[in-house]
């Protein structure tokens, strides 16, 4: 991009930038429209030239032909026209031959340019954000429209909303459509603001009460709803890419994540003003708000690593992209990772800008860490006491574990799992303790930490590293060396993060020389002593002792245990008397353990880990291999308010410092985002069609005014967002009827202009909520971790196998559902759910055959048309009136005459379920008007 030369105050009036390549020369020139003077060069030429600019701009031009100025540009024309004339400009796609004849003749004309002494190719349309950079500017409260009738002498236009709707109406000559009937207006506002259909009993209280602010009550009740946050959250959820599972090949589940998707649910029911949840998800560690920091980290990650530098380096420049684009898209909407090639080819962000926001985040890294919570000391305790049980109930299994016998030919023991085995035998005097591995589950063996025992009462852990015991191996995995090296293997911790795994696949050598000659009768290892991964597990093996190094002696093998997959659940070798101790103590420490776990688990959340900022390089086309001048943390350069960060700043400092930029009152983004993005959710589309980009690509917005003036009005009234649903939904405008009329069609058929409320779809979840709720199966629990929809299995690479049986379980709202990754749910997935692969600002709407058959013969619907059935036969006698309440439950109202004779000839036929199957995929179930 060429636009980034100087940095004056008034850069953003000067400063601009090519634009991508249009049809207009095209239609111009077919049109026979020769240009002949500077002021068409805007219109017809440039866009031609921008084609060229890719390899023909800035320092490094190619064959350092400079495009973008007119001093360069104008001594290389007869060059460029002899290469455009032979096909070799551009060289991807020539230009047509009408294009050609409009660049020939502004060439022969004198090649007069366009009149902007910074850029003469800025180029806009009415259709982009444009070159004026509107959505930079500063916010001001425009006056409200003197409304004081609508266009078509109805009510006034008391709310604000309606002023503006209303004189753009009036503007276009369009008439607002007559107020929507109370059935339809009930439905709508429960799906808007809590993703649910209202009960028969709550239509008919709404339509019975004759008071003047009955509609305003509904919604101030719908606002105070719990479920309130459950809908709004699952569309901010979108926006910031939310799963719960890693992504790539293993794709595995975070089982933690959770604690995020709790905060913005009660973040958003406790209506917390958006600068301050703004705030908390950027920097709520340094407010006591860990699990806000969630969003930082709820995108993709490549758990695994690589010992090529390159990927590697590659691997931590996509996890740091992937946090600066969404913190650019999802609160300033604009796309600021396409900056971290080359300066923006659009919008006025430098590549240095790209990097200086980097460097803020740079301190962020994937993973889990603990949450502070109030009872933490106390939680602390419990813990530490819990261990103290199991340190004492295994004690006493090991002392009840047959001894190893590497000769048996009968099994004496327990088969091998991936927690934790002993290895007992009589006691000997050794310094060196090898574990020989000749077979693995899968893969190569690994061992999360090895330990050596002393003989008698007061045995001790000799094969530290702490105590001076060494280790070595026959080699060592490289792959993922941060988490996987062969110190870890008698460091004292346990669990995957800490392990050691052999270089070899099935086979592996690990020797543990101890610090001193010593009397030893035990060895206790494991693969991950946390039970996460099971992969790995040798199955066969010996131990091996030698006092010099040189003679060994074999103590202990899997020769003499169990097969493993058998279901054998205590030692054979075990006497008739020592098997109830086995089963009373297997069954304490077990207890103990899931009790334990609960107490870390609730402590723990995938809610990202914090370091110090690492050195962060403007990178050379983006190249991790090409570091270039060393970057500090700032802010994009070109949107107030300003912003200096000090190079010593820590990781906190930076994130905060950035949150405090992103949420100033004077930053013009921040407001106008959110409230296009409230506006699209209630009405279909934005003020602003695309919701994460107000740079040039993006749409300007249909009412320009209007939006700043509720972008000025949240932040007036505290930064409130339930304030301005209310201001929404009470307003005229969202209470229209939603009845097509021919004149508004034919002058604004995307109904932009808002003459009528515009009819859609629900989304995938409100559909399977709905369902269960008129089944009568809705569970409203709320919070905590969620249901699968996919059969568990303990894959290293996550299999996703949907579920054809649901319970109670399966029961509660689908934003509770363990949301996986790139996978998508059998029935519900089809009705355009994001992946969570990218952000989401905006769902798709399409219809499909598939949408069609999941509804009708999915194992969930038929189940649930069941249950529906059931519940209407509790509720109900006689076959019409089981009709009637199975219509008023789907849709809110009475059957007709023809619906009634045709639902109960079904019913009679097919049986009550046929109908409620039916109604379950009638477009009126899934439509709100």
């Amino acid at each position: 991009a060429v636009w980034y030369t100087t940095k004056p105050a008034s850069a953003l009036s000067r400063r601009r930038c090519p634009m991508v390549r249009l049809s207009l020369p095209l239609l111009l020139a077919s049109a026979g429209f020769v240009p002949a003077a500077a002021q068409d060069f805007d219109r017809t030429v440039a866009p031609i030239l921008t084609a060229c600019l890719d390899c023909h701009s800035g320092a490094e031009a190619k064959a350092k032909l400079d495009l973008s100025r007119k001093k360069s540009a104008t001594a290389a024309l007869d060059e460029v026209w002899r290469r455009v004339d032979a096909n070799e400009m551009p060289p991807k796609k020539p230009l047509t031959a009408d294009e050609k004849q409009v660049l020939k003749a502004w060439i022969d004309a004198g090649a007069a340019w366009g009149t902007d002494p910074i850029d003469p190719l800025a180029y806009t349309t009415k259709a982009r954000a444009g070159r004026d950079w509107w959505a930079l500017r500063p916010v001001v409260r425009p006056d409200v429209p003197k409304v004081s009738r609508d266009p078509k002498g109805s009510a006034g236009a008391t709310n604000p909303v309606d002023a503006f709707i209303f004189a753009k109406l009036a503007e276009a000559k369009l008439s607002p459509s007559p107020v929507a009937d109370r059935r339809t207006l009930i439905r709508r506002l429960k799906f808007d603001l809590l993703g649910l259909p209202p009960t028969p009993e709550e239509v008919e209280a709404f339509i019975a009460d004759t008071s003047a602010d009955a509609y305003e009550k509904l919604a101030d009740k719908y606002l105070a709803s719990p479920q309130y946050g459950e809908r709004w959250a699952r569309h901010w959820l979108d926006v910031v890419r939310f799963a719960e599972s890693s992504g790539f090949e293993t794709n595995l589940a975070r089982p933690t994540a959770w604690p995020y998707r709790d905060w913005v649910i009660k973040a958003l029911n406790d209506d917390m003003p958006y600068d301050r949840f703004v705030f908390e998800q950027l920097a709520g560690d340094t407010v006591g708000s860990d699990t806000a920091t969630g969003f930082l980290v709820a995108g993709p990650w490549d758990a695994v690593k690589s010992p090529d530098p390159v990927l590697t380096a590659n691997q931590r420049a996509d996890e740091l992209h992937d946090i600066v684009g969404t913190v650019g898209s999802t609160f300033l909407g604009l796309t600021v990772g396409c900056a971290r090639c080359h300066a923006h080819k659009f919008d006025p962000i430098p590549q240095l800008d790209y990097y200086r926001l980097k460097a803020a985040f740079a301190g962020v890294q994937h993973g889990e860490r603990a949450v502070r919570r109030p009872d933490a000391a106390e939680r602390a305790k419990k813990a530490e006491a819990v261990r103290g049980e199991i340190a004492v109930a295994e004690a006493a299994l090991e002392n009840l574990e047959p001894l190893a016998d590497p000769g048996a030919v009968v099994p004496r023991r327990l088969p091998v799992n991936s927690r934790r085995n002993v290895e007992r035998f009589a006691p000997v005097t050794a310094k060196f303790v090898r574990l020989v591995v000749s077979d693995t589950s899968n893969l190569e063996p690994c061992i999360d930490e090895f330990e050596v025992f002393t003989s008698g009462t007061n045995a001790k852990n000799v094969a530290l590293a702490s105590a001076g015991a060494k280790a070595t191996s026959s080699g060592d995995y490289s792959a993922s060396p941060d988490i996987h090296r062969l110190a870890f293997v008698n460091d004292g911790r346990y669990g995957n993060g800490r392990s050691w795994i052999s270089n070899t696949a099935g086979r592996g050598r690990l020797t543990i020389e101890l610090a001193e000659l010593v009397e030893i009768d035990r060895v206790v290892w494991g693969r991950d002593r946390d039970g996460k991964f099971q992969d790995r597990l040798s199955t066969r093996y010996r131990i091996d002792v030698s006092a010099d190094g040189r003679t060994w002696q074999v103590v202990a093998s899997s020769d003499d245990r169990a097969a493993v997959g058998s279901k054998v659940t205590l030692p054979p070798g075990l006497s008739r008397d020592e098997r109830p101790e086995w089963r009373r103590l297997s069954r304490q420490a077990e207890e103990a353990r899931e009790r334990l776990a609960a107490l870390i688990q609730a402590d723990m959340a995938y809610i990202g880990k914090f370091t110090p900022p690492e050195p962060v390089h403007r990178l050379h086309r983006g190249d991790p291999m090409e570091k270039r001048d060393v970057v500090g943390a700032g802010v994009l350069s070109e949107v107030t308010p300003k912003l200096v960060i000090p190079v010593k700043a820590t990781d906190a400092e930076r994130r905060a410092a950035v949150a405090k930029w992103i949420t100033d009152p004077a930053n013009p983004l921040t407001p106008r985002v959110i409230v296009n993005r409230l506006w699209q959710h209630h009405f279909g589309t934005g003020l602003v069609a695309t919701p994460s980009d107000f740079g040039f690509n993006g749409g300007r917005p249909t009412h320009p005014e209007l939006l700043d003036w509720l972008a000025t009005e949240l932040v007036d009234k505290k930064w409130s967002l339930k304030h301005l649903h209310r201001l929404i939904v009470t307003s005229a405008t969202y209470r229209q009827s939603s009845t097509s009329t021919a004149d508004g069609v034919a002058k604004d058929a995307g109904t932009r202009l808002l003459w009528r409320y515009p009819p859609r779809r629900l989304e995938a979840e409100a559909i399977r909520d709905s369902i269960l709720a008129v089944s009568g199966k809705l569970d409203l629990t709320a919070g905590g971790p969620g249901f699968d929809l996919f059969e568990p299995n303990t894959n290293y690479v996550k299999v996703y196998t949907p579920k054809k049986e649901f319970g109670p379980a399966e029961f509660r709202r689908m934003i509770y559902q363990q949301k996986p990754r790139m996978q998508l749910d059998d029935t519900f997935g089809g009705f355009d759910c994001p992946d969570a692969g990218q952000v989401a600002p905006k769902r798709n709407a399409s219809t499909t055959p598939l949408q069609a058959l999941n509804l009708l013969n999915s194992p969930f619907l038929m189940q649930q048309a069941g249950f529906f059935a059931e519940r209407v036969a509790k509720e109900t006698t006689e076959p019409a009136d089981r009709v009637r309440r199975a219509f008023r439950l789907a849709f809110q109202r009475e059957p007709t005459d023809k619906d009634l004779s045709a639902a109960v000839r079904l019913a009679n036929e097919h049986g009550l379920s046929a109908v409620c199957r039916a109604l379950l995929n009638a477009n009126e179930f899934l439509y709100v008007d």
